[in-house]
């Protein structure tokens, strides 16, 4: 036998221990990663022996509350001051906080109360119950703390609206349903001189007939001046 054969021979067997020695690791690797996988853990709601209630989730402990939900203000989160509903605003009432209350309410609340509030909204006019007029006067009667805690809480067939609507947003539209109140019921000696002026001159430009249409001209004429 050659000595370069003999070489070859004790090279092989070199490579084969280290090659045993891979396939050994890559298997004990993607084992440990299936264990992980399948590492005994309960899934939410799962049956449980461990507990006496059988019950894999347990209860939060009492007092836990949620990031960003303390919701200490109480006045802000429920539009109560102590017992009573609140006749006053948690923050002040800016233009931009009605400009708000406007959107919201076009959003969400004029599908059954429409934009003017009197009841008579888009899903009412198909059937669903009508909700009272906010021009009525028990509802003109009411706080704006009413109107917070009736889109916190729901009322009748109203649902609530906690979770689309925002707290700050709830004030911002009980500002906007009382501005709409007080323009169904507001006289023009209630207006400022300048506020006059420009209702009358919105009435006037309202009223003024639309200008006659200009023939048409046919392609390629033009009319002079």
């Amino acid at each position: 036998m050659s000595h370069a054969f003999l070489k070859r021979r004790s090279g092989a067997g070199r490579v084969a221990p280290r090659l045993a020695a891979a396939l050994l690791l890559a298997l004990s690797a993607s084992a440990c990663r299936q264990d992980m996988h399948d590492a005994p853990k309960y899934e939410p709601l799962e049956y449980s022996d461990f507990f006496k209630d059988h019950r894999a989730s347990r209860q939060l402990i009492q007092g836990t509350i949620a990031r960003g939900q303390l919701k200490e203000d109480k006045l802000l989160y429920t539009g109560h001051d102590g017992d009573a509903l609140s006749e006053t605003f948690p923050f002040p009432v800016t233009k931009g906080v009605l400009d708000r209350g406007q959107e919201r309410f076009n959003i969400y609340c004029t599908p059954c109360h429409s934009r003017v509030g009197d009841g008579n909204g888009m899903v009412a006019q198909r059937g669903f119950k009508h909700p009272p007029s906010f021009h009525d006067d028990r509802l003109r009667s009411m706080p704006p703390g009413y109107f917070v805690s009736v889109m916190t809480n729901g009322f009748a067939t109203m649902p609530s609206y906690a979770l689309q609507v925002k707290a700050e947003d709830r004030w911002a539209i009980a500002a906007y349903i009382k501005a709409l109140q007080l323009s169904h019921h507001a006289s023009a000696s209630d207006l400022t001189p300048e506020d006059k002026l420009k209702v009358d001159r919105g009435y006037v430009e309202a009223s003024a007939p639309a200008p006659a249409a200009r023939p048409a001209t046919p392609e390629g004429e033009t009319h002079g001046e």
